[in-house]
Formats: C-alpha cells, structure tokens, sequence
C-alpha cells in the first residue's frame, strides 16, 4: 500500500476522469495533472479537498517534474491518437521518456500504466497504435520506478471510444461493408472492472513490476460484437459484409463521416481490428480478484448511461482547454503579429439569469439560433477535412458547459455563470479562432451581451480565409443576438450594434 498523494496523468480523460473519484472513494489523496487546472477544477470531483490540481504539460519535463514532487505512485494514463498534425507515437514516446525523468527526480516507487493488448508477430505485426502503446511500456521500464502494465482490448463503457464507435455504426447502418478484419478475435472489458484493476494494482504491491492482461469473461469477434449490441439495444440484426480491399485509411474517412469520431482516432482503432486481442495470462485474476461484467452487461450499462445523460467521461473530454498565448487580453492588439476582431454587441432588459440559459444551451441538437444551415454547411465542410464538425454535439446533456467540453467543433475555455462563455474553434481553420459570448450587467435588470471572434491567420490563407468569412459574421451574430433575445423574453432596446 502506497501513502502520500497519488499522481493521476490523464485526469480528465476518459478513464482518468472516472478514476479520480475512485481514489478518493478508497481514501486516497489525489494530485490531478492538466494542461488546464481550470479544466481540472471544473470537474465534478475537481475542488474536493482531497484533490490537488495542478498544471503539467507531457512534453515539458520541467512541468512534470513539479507535478511528480512529493507523489509515491503516478497513474499514467494519457495518449496521443487524436492529436492531429504531429506523429502520435512520436509525440507518445516522448512523453513516455519526460516521465522516466520526472519520476526520477521525484523518486515516484511505482507507475501504474494502461496499455493495449496484442502480440507483434512477423506475419501479423501491431498496428503503429498498439506498437506504440507497448513501446511506451518499454519507455516506462528504463526508470527507477517498478512500472506495473495492463494490457486491455476493447474498453465497453458510455463514452468510450471503443464502445462509442460500435454503437455509432450499428445504430446507424443497418449493413455494412468492413475490412476483413472485423472477424478478428477481440476480448473486451467493462470499464467498471478497468477501474478495479487500476486500483487493485496500487493496493497490491505483489503487482509492481509486473506485465499483466486485463480482459472480460467473453471472447468474440468485431462481427459477434455488433451483433451483440444489436440484440442488447433492441435494434435488427446488422447486415455486415467483409470486403478484403477495403483500406483503414478509406474506412476510417468513411466512419468519420457518418460518426462523430475523429478521423485520427478513428483510424488507429480501424488499424487495429487486424491484431487478435486475447488475454494470454490470467495473473490478474488472481492478484486483484473481482467480478468480472459480460459483454452483454457491459453493454447494457453503457447504454442505460447514455440514454439517462449520465455519461461521467467520454472520448471528447480529450482536448486543450488552455487560453492561446495570442488572445491575452492583457497583451496590446499589435503583438503577436496580425490578428482579427469582430463582434455585436446588445442591451437587453429582463432577467439575466434567463438570458445566461439561453446563450449556455447553444449548439448542439438546439442549434445556433440563426442560420443553422450554415452551420450544418461548415460542419459538413470540416468532417470532409478531417475535422470534429458538428456531429460531437454537447457530450454532456443540456447543462451549463464546463471548461474543457466538446461543444459541436468548439472547445470550452471560460464557462463563467452569468459572465462569460468562452470557446475555442477545433475545426479545421488556416488560423487559430476564439467565439466569445460576454455580460455587461446594467441598471436594473439590463445587461450588454456581446458576441466577437477572435482569430490569428496562419500566412496569406488564413487573412483570405477571414475577410471571406466577414459577411457571414455580419450576418449571424446580428440575428443571433436578437434571437437570444427573444428566446430569454428580454426586451432589446436598439439592434445589435458593431463594436471592435
């Protein structure tokens, strides 16, 4: 048994934003690490004494040494598949080598780390996913600290996006035509006993050191396991037609287009349906004994959860909350080179609160209240492009958005009640773009609501790419002011007026 605070790398992930709340359950204390301590302290769990948060960046050693000072045991659960630009294994190898120094300057006893299953053969080779998950234990292993492994399949919970891919397919293609590889044999785990083993390791010092498979009671295939979630959600049988010719990277653009999975990660999961990923050593079993949930559990659990709004985590918990160095608003307008500002702004009397509501429901299935068909255009522009596009929704139901939510294909930066929403664009731009919503309280029960974008161009592109956006700015924030207004039932006292 450890003592001292536990680092969690990864903490508002999918996985580590479930386990915090664990370890603070068994009597832990936690040190939670982010980019974002705003996006840390927006959870759930995120201003619990027991809960410390602080900033750490993976490829800034310095940071994570810091976060690792005084810790005994560290949770490193973070990935790189759904970066887009730089190489993911790269930027997964170099993280893995900046916490063999952290946990070295920190004298960190052990690192529990997940991994993925899967065997590297000459006539089967890992997919560069599941490669780089085993080079980045191999990585773990050069430091000082024992490094106890889990190698998983398939993680079966709400909002994973294992899970969130087969349910997406199967819901919404009656047929289809796959890879060959969706006969491949997978054994899946329920992220209930995800957490269990997560845990059970750090309780169990017999574990540290050790490579250890983790996996569910079933073993089936990809084409048995659509099947299975058919007959759990309640839907028809899938047509599904294995096609020997079909590419991942022809799959993968495909799956992105009709889902709202980023074609990054997509991809790397498509790569990965060629490995069998079975459990080859029952060790854990034994070391960390629990009941094992069936697939057909797992399933149904993660659907009562979607169904009912109340996924903890999900795959697009994974994103930058952090404000762009460019948009300080204590810098002057000049520095940082060229950079664009746009925005309306109205008075309106009534109640605050209700107007508040109204600009913290925007997007998803509510929409952007004035020209949804150009938003659905821009969305539609961006998945072709391999961006998120509108199809992410609002994760996290119809509350107030907290920093660090998806919010169709914006990120959440600044979620301050009755002041400010702040949001960044994760579309794909020549350029880095800010859509800030502000309030100005007045007299009485008035209140200035200004709407403004805010973008750096990337070269001759991105200052095109603004001047041809400006009229459908124009356009838009003008009605969308004045619909907020009418939906709040607040009174406008003038049109929407340009401010800079």
């Amino acid at each position: 048994m450890t003592h001292g605070p536990i680092l969690v790398l990864g903490s508002t992930g999918y996985v580590g934003g479930r386990l915090v709340p664990l370890l603070l359950e068994k009597g832990f204390t936690v040190r939670a690490a982010g980019r974002s301590v705003e996006k840390i302290k927006a959870r759930s769990w995120g201003n619990n004494p027991n809960v410390e948060a602080v900033q750490a960046d993976m490829h800034d050693a310095d940071s994570l040494s810091r976060a690792a000072e005084g810790c005994t045991a560290a949770f490193y659960l973070v990935h790189s598949m759904s970066s887009p630009g730089r190489d993911f294994a790269e930027q997964e190898r170099d993280a893995a080598y900046n916490m063999v120094t952290a946990a070295q300057h920190a004298d960190l006893s052990r690192i529990i780390y997940l991994g993925g299953l899967g065997e590297d053969h000459e006539d089967h080779p890992l997919s560069k996913h599941l490669r780089s998950r085993a080079e980045v234990s191999r990585i773990l292993a050069l430091g000082p600290a024992k490094v106890t492994t889990l190698r998983a399949a398939q993680i079966v919970g709400s909002g994973s996006s294992s899970f969130e891919l087969v349910r997406y397919l199967a819901d919404r293609l009656p047929f289809m035509i796959t890879p060959k590889w969706v006969r491949t044999r997978t054994q899946p785990i329920s992220i209930r006993n995800v957490l269990g083993y997560l845990v059970g390791c750090l309780e169990n010092d017999e574990t540290a050191g050790l490579t250890l498979d983790i996996g569910g009671p079933d073993i089936l295939s990809y084409q048995e396991l659509f099947q299975l979630y058919a007959e759990v959600a309640g839907i028809p049988k899938r047509r599904i037609y294995p096609f020997p010719f079909l590419s991942p990277r022809l799959s993968s653009f495909w799956v992105s287009m009709i889902t709202p999975m980023p074609m990054t990660l997509s991809r790397s999961l498509i790569e990965g349906l060629r490995n069998e990923v079975i459990c080859r050593d029952d060790r854990i079993r034994t070391l960390v004994p629990q009941e094992l949930v069936s697939c057909h559990e797992a399933i149904r659990l993660a659907l009562d959860k979607t169904e009912h709004q109340k996924v903890e985590t999900c795959l697009f918990d994974v994103g930058s909350a952090c404000m762009p160095e460019w948009a300080s608003e204590n810098d002057p307008k000049y520095a940082g080179g060229t950079r664009f500002e746009m925005g309306y702004k109205a008075r309106l009397q009534g109640d605050p609160a209700k107007v508040w509501d109204v600009v913290t429901r925007i997007g998803g299935e509510q929409g952007w209240y004035y020209g949804d068909p150009l938003w659905r255009l821009r969305g539609f522009i961006d998945r072709v492009l391999a961006g998120p596009g509108l199809k992410r929704g609002r994760p996290h139901g119809n509350g107030t958005p907290r920093v660090g939510d998806a919010l169709d294909f914006w990120r959440v930066l600044a979620s301050d009640e009755g002041r400010r929403l702040l949001l960044l664009a994760e579309m794909r731009l020549p350029g880095e773009a800010l859509l800030d919503f502000k309030f100005d309280s007045q007299w009485g029960n008035a209140v200035d609501l200004s709407m403004t974008a805010k973008f750096l161009p990337k070269g001759l592109t991105g200052i095109l790419y603004w001047y041809a956006m400006y009229p459908f700015h124009v356009v838009l924030f003008k009605n969308i002011l004045k619909n907020i207004s009418d939906l709040a039932g607040t009174h406008l006292y003038e049109p929407p007026r340009r401010v800079d």
